[in-house]
């Protein structure tokens, strides 16, 4: 039987390894020379041929991807029930929505800030989408005192307030303070006073815990974060692609 020079085995043994990382090459059958000769085959041909470790570098991250969205998909439908049915977090949308959309966000957060018009316009537009809210604060102190204010403000006058109030909260500038969110309840007619009571009570703590601790078994780290149908979107997407995110949720 003919035995191939390490000129020639390189290229070969390179592509079957890229390829086929299941099929195991062994340096160790070779000669000092014949393993020397093949490294400075390796690399004549890596350079010769830079698109092959592009092609395997992007095989990678495809395999990489396709694991982290079953991985995703796992976790959603554990605890689909935390994130679709939880009494503490407002709905809105279309409640009998074929799709359900559930943010993950923060008052203070710039890019919560922006997605807001947009996350508006796809649930109205579209009129199909159930959509949950998650306080999710965790850029500070502000972010905490805004998203205990909204809970607190739903506790004591409803839904309707909360929306009212979400939406002042997420296009306010400034310093969030005790005096500013007091002077939001006021303007908008609420008790004031119940709600600034309400906001420090152990069930609001409670809520923010139990979403925190959500976020974290969905490895969420960053907002906004959305969920849709089984679906992780970690981060700011444009309405456009939010919209086509949709669509293919809806014909999976």
């Amino acid at each position: 039987m003919t035995r191939l020079s390490a000129t020639a085995l390189a290229p070969l043994a390179l592509t079957m390894c890229l390829a086929t990382p299941a099929l195991a090459f062994d340096p160790a059958a070779m000669t000092d020379a014949e393993r020397q000769a093949f490294r400075s085959e390796v690399r004549a041909f890596l350079l010769e041929n830079p698109e092959v470790i592009m092609e395997a570098v992007a095989a990678l991250e495809e395999s990489r991807m396709a694991d982290a969205a079953a991985k995703d998909i796992e976790v959603l439908r554990a605890n689909k029930d935390a994130l679709e049915n939880d009494a503490n977090s407002w709905v809105g949308g279309n409640p009998e929505g074929d799709i359900t959309i559930v943010e993950f966000l923060d008052y203070r957060c710039g890019y919560c800030r922006k997605a807001w018009s947009e996350v508006e316009e796809l649930v109205k537009s579209d009129g199909n989408i159930r959509f949950i809210v998650k306080e999710f604060p965790i850029l500070g102190e502000q972010s905490m005192l805004a998203s205990r204010f909204a809970i607190a403000v739903r506790m004591v006058a409803g839904d309707d307030a909360y929306k009212s109030v979400h939406d002042a909260l997420i296009n306010q500038r400034g310093d969030t303070t005790p005096e500013s969110l007091e002077r939001i309840a006021t303007d908008m007619g609420l008790d004031a006073k119940a709600v600034m009571a309400k906001m420090d009570a152990a069930e609001v703590t409670a809520i923010i815990d139990a979403n925190h601790q959500l976020g974290s078994t969905l490895e969420i780290n960053g907002t906004p974060s959305f969920v849709i149908g089984e679906t992780m979107v970690r981060g700011y997407v444009p309405l456009d692609g939010m919209r086509q995110i949709v669509e293919g949720v809806r014909t999976e």
